[in-house]
């Protein structure tokens, strides 16, 4: 029986191309919102969902690092990474001159800015739930309008292409993280994702934990910050370090960060992404 699969719907956005270079023999499950992708793999109506979580333009996506912090007992299983390539969508016959809104999700139009101040400098820009639904607002939009989207949203809905390749940069990219009750037993080419923060606020506080690192010679790959959402100056620190928890040295540093800071959270250990 083939997995099911929740991601952020319709069908045709990017969360779905990278369930299909994940499994493409899976069920597909389209939800609304990356907390309803959560929900569902926490509920069991799916295995596993997929979520964005980082593109090489824009950054961290928030809502699901934040999703992970606070609302979800979910672990990373694995990570993808996914090509981004931009289209401008129309309803068949629009020219360019006509457009007055354009529709898609946050990430999507800051990945496309420079192209659209260049080109649409007037349009006003309106935020989707997702880039498939902005095609569905557009469709369903009164005015002209465009929408940023993946092409294959273009074959499902039957709009013209108005522009491709409008992201900004052409190396554009999004990671992708899969989530589900357990993550992934040892590989021996392992990343650990975790997220802590400390209860009082001086000096050396988080060099001591980067010193643990230091010490036993673990790479960090990747080290940001959030705001606690309780105080004003107060963040929780997120790190994705080479290892897994089960591994002896990563187990020990995890032991002793922990032991230093009042919030600490493992998200999951699981594969490093190696291209198909």
């Amino acid at each position: 029986m083939p997995a099911k699969i929740a991601y952020l719907g319709p069908a045709g956005t990017f969360s779905e191309e990278a369930v299909l270079l994940y499994d493409n023999t899976a069920q597909r499950i389209p939800f609304p919102s990356f907390s309803a992708v959560a929900a569902a793999v926490e509920s069991g109506m799916a295995d596993e969902g997929i979520v964005a979580i980082e593109n090489s333009i824009e950054g961290s996506v928030t809502d699901t690092l934040d999703m992970l912090i606070h609302d979800s007992p979910l672990r990373i299983k694995n990570e993808l990474i996914l090509p981004i390539s931009q289209y401008l969508l129309v309803k068949k016959g629009t020219s360019s001159s006509e457009i007055k809104i354009i529709f898609s999700h946050p990430q999507a139009l800051a990945q496309c800015r420079r192209f659209l101040e260049r080109c649409f400098p007037k349009a006003q820009m309106v935020a989707a739930l997702s880039t498939v639904a902005a095609v569905e607002e557009m469709l369903s939009c009164t005015s002209p309008s465009a929408a940023i989207a993946p092409g294959r949203a273009a074959v499902i809905y039957g709009t013209d292409i108005l522009a491709s390749g409008i992201q900004d940069q052409k190396s554009n990219v999004t990671r992708f993280v899969v989530l589900s009750v357990k993550d992934h037993a040892p590989t021996g080419h392992d990343k650990t994702s975790l997220c802590f923060s400390f209860s009082d606020d001086r000096a050396g506080l988080l060099f001591g934990v980067l010193t643990e690192l230091a010490k036993y010679n673990v790479n960090l790959c990747k080290i940001e910050s959030r705001p606690t959402k309780e105080n004003l100056g107060r963040y929780i620190f997120l790190l994705d370090i080479d290892g897994h928890r089960e591994d002896a040295i990563i187990a020990e540093i995890l032991t002793r960060i922990e032991a230093q800071t009042s919030l600490f959270k493992v998200f999951g250990s699981y594969p490093r992404y190696q291209q198909k």
